[in-house]
């Protein structure tokens, strides 16, 4: 465990005995249950963004292809009747299909990712309720979903399926950016992507895996938001999750510069997102307030990164005078 991480798992110990203090029932079954099945819908794809910010990148269009994503589901489930795991494989492979587009336009087309993804943000939003007519989607008396509902909302052993189906991406994602090749080649590309290049480093791959990887697990996470919502309003569906998944990964120690962050990071900045979420309900602050809370989580995060950037330059640039010879 990194400085960061022990030092956001302190920080967490604090804000949670703050919050316990002020209202016992913070650390009730119900609400820490509660807690644990928000962490896991926000957290999967939390995990994506970060990937993304790693590399230096960004992507504003998450909420909007929960949306767009989301009808089609339920649609396909409802109208269609197709079993549920091939309606399941088919929003999978569209989420992979938008993140690879993503990744393709950045790297391709040279366009900034905040453009391509903001675009993203418009076009997918505005699919969704013209698909839709405007109106809002449900499962009605859709039968045969059962199984699928409880594989997305129930429990096993009083543990909420999302926050497991988090455990499971968790540690896979950890192996894959702190153990294979392709985590290094993402740390690699987010601190220098030129200097990447010139090492022989296929950084278009790399970028468009990244966006590859959000994409899959915004799918993944649009079933789980889908049965725990119940309806899709294509309005409002997913409004503002990209601030949640770029909050959580701003907390956990992704710096928006790139080429900084953690998967244990990720999660930890989703856990206290949660928390401070659960603060704001317990200390009565009105609902209304969220978004300012969210935005000034984003705004001392990066407050701290660049601090922290900072330090680390002056730091280097001591060290390197120190070892300097003076010529003779």
């Amino acid at each position: 465990m990194s400085k960061k991480e022990l030092g956001l798992a302190l920080l967490l110990i604090v804000i949670g005995g703050i919050t316990a203090a002020l209202n016992p029932l913070f650390l009730s079954g119900v609400n820490l249950l509660n807690m644990a099945n928000l962490i896991g819908l926000f957290g999967v794809f939390s995990i994506g963004q970060g990937l993304i910010i790693i590399t230096g990148g960004i992507d504003l269009s998450v909420g909007s292809m929960f949306a767009l994503l989301g009808v089609i589901f339920i649609d396909l489930l409802v109208n269609y009747e197709l079993a549920w795991p091939l309606a399941l494989l088919v929003v999978l492979v569209m989420g992979l299909v938008m993140g690879l587009l993503h990744g393709l336009l950045v790297t391709r087309l040279k366009l900034q990712p905040f453009v391509v993804t903001l675009c993203g943000l418009l076009i997918y939003r505005g699919i969704a309720r013209y698909y839709t007519n405007d109106g809002t989607m449900g499962f009605g008396y859709a039968g045969n979903l059962d199984t699928l509902t409880w594989l997305a909302a129930g429990r096993s052993f009083g543990v909420p399926h999302p926050f497991i189906i988090l455990m499971v991406v968790a540690v896979a994602m950890w192996v894959l950016l702190h153990r294979s090749v392709f985590g290094r080649y993402l740390y690699a590309v987010g601190r220098n992507e030129e200097a990447a290049r010139h090492s022989g480093i296929n950084t278009n791959a790399v970028i468009a895996g990244a966006y590859l990887i959000g994409g899959g697990l915004a799918g993944l996470s649009t079933v789980l938001l889908v049965f725990y919502t119940s309806s899709v309003s294509p309005s409002s569906f997913g409004n503002f999750y990209e601030l949640y998944a770029i909050a959580a990964a701003v907390l956990g120690g992704c710096s928006l510069r790139g080429g900084e962050g953690s998967i244990l990071g990720i999660v930890l900045g989703t856990v206290l997102l949660q928390i401070l979420q659960n603060l704001v309900n317990i200390l009565g602050i009105p609902s209304s307030l969220n978004f300012a809370v969210m935005g000034s989580v984003i705004l001392l995060g990066v407050i701290a990164d660049q601090q922290l950037g900072r330090r680390k330059q002056a730091k280097a640039l001591n060290r390197s005078q120190a070892v300097a010879v003076p010529a003779e």
